[in-house]
């Protein structure tokens, strides 16, 4: 799907468990990190076609930036993305969350489950 003004209702319930999910393994396996994300998206005069889909992309702001991001307008990236995926893999949010909240770690954790 090239538009993300074209997914449905339960396509949106499962990217928000998905989301949550992601983020609370940014939250509790960086401390918190202040981060952006943004929704990828063809044109709207794009709609339906096959050489495009969107996707959601979330930056944890790690460092900071310097002179050659600054220069470039490129981004120096310090982790192998192979690394990051392992390292978010393990994050154990059920360890992790306080124990006065795990209702909404659970939630997170059940993909395709409808809360």
């Amino acid at each position: 799907m090239a538009n993300f003004a074209d997914i449905g209702g339960e396509e949106i319930t499962d990217l928000a468990h998905v989301l949550r999910l992601v983020l609370a393994k940014l939250y509790y396996g960086l401390h918190d990190p202040d981060f952006n994300f943004a929704i990828r998206s063809a044109p709207a005069e794009c709609s339906g076609v096959k050489y495009y889909h969107w996707y959601v992309s979330i930056i944890p702001r790690l460092t900071r930036v310097a002179g050659f991001e600054l220069g470039s307008g490129m981004y120096i990236n310090t982790v192998l993305p192979e690394a990051a995926a392992e390292f978010l893999r393990e994050v154990d949010v059920e360890s992790a969350a306080a124990p006065d909240k795990p209702q909404l770690i659970a939630a997170a954790a059940e993909p395709g489950a409808r809360h």
